[in-house]
């Protein structure tokens, strides 16, 4: 059963994370922090903020948010079982970030070997739609010579 949570408590925390990251939807608070990443004058203000736009590290912090939803521990019911279950918690959703990043990547090569595949066809659409007038044209001026002769 605890396999179990932590295989589907996983998937909302790499969603939280990859949304917040990565998405369109938060891409203002986004450069915000990216801004503040880039020209805050303490050490303390850049990390906080660095926080905010590496999905590894926001998700330990959304991790500890579900946990503290959930109570979620694993494997030992004190305190150790939350340490256990946060490392466990960041893994697995991490890999599924990863996971679906790399399904984008595919995906996305997918789409433009296709637009490729669709190019190189047009080109020898176009190419046979010249030749057939080519040809066309060469019928009908030998259809016009041998009806002169």
């Amino acid at each position: 059963m605890q396999l179990f949570w932590l295989l589907v408590l996983a998937i909302p925390i790499a969603c939280v994370a990859r949304t917040v990251v990565f998405e369109e939807v938060f891409r203002e608070p986004r450069e915000y922090c990216e801004r503040q990443v880039e020209s805050a004058a303490s050490i303390a203000r850049r990390k906080f903020f660095y926080l905010f736009t590496c999905e590894y590290c926001f998700s330990h912090y959304v991790t500890l948010f579900f946990m503290f939803l959930t109570g979620f521990k694993l494997l030992l019911p004190d305190w150790r079982g939350y340490v256990i279950a946060f490392f466990g918690l960041v893994f697995v959703a991490n890999a599924y970030m990863n996971l679906y990043a790399r399904l984008r990547v595919d995906i996305t090569s997918e789409k433009k070997a296709i637009e490729h595949k669709e190019k190189a066809i047009e080109s020898v659409e176009k190419d046979i739609e010249a030749k057939d007038r080519h040809i066309r044209k060469l019928d009908a001026e030998m259809t016009e010579a041998t009806t002169r002769s």
